[in-house]
């Protein structure tokens, strides 16, 4: 699995509106691993593809880019992190 964080600079409150529109379309199976956080000057996201080759694949397409656009998300500063060599997650009501 591989992690990578999509910085989006802006207004936070649009920001989180945008993003919670673009994961409305997201079946809930696709998701590997995922977190987003509100920062002071922005929100990063951070998302896992199956491999490195389905995260070039993923980040580089056009429907990428679209699918943000619709949502109304400025195109983020992509930042490649790596192998996730471990998780863990309890879930929560957040």
């Amino acid at each position: 699995m591989y992690l990578a964080a999509y910085h989006f600079d802006g207004d936070p409150s649009e920001l989180v509106a945008a993003y919670h529109r673009l994961m409305a379309d997201f079946p809930e199976e696709s998701i590997l691993l995922h977190a987003a956080v509100r920062r002071a000057d922005g929100l990063t996201v951070f998302d896992a593809c199956p491999d490195i080759e389905t995260f070039r694949a993923f980040s580089a397409g056009p429907e990428f880019r679209e699918t943000l656009t619709a949502a109304g998300l400025p195109a983020p500063r992509i930042e490649p992190l790596g192998e996730v060599e471990s998780s863990r997650v309890r879930e929560v009501t957040i």
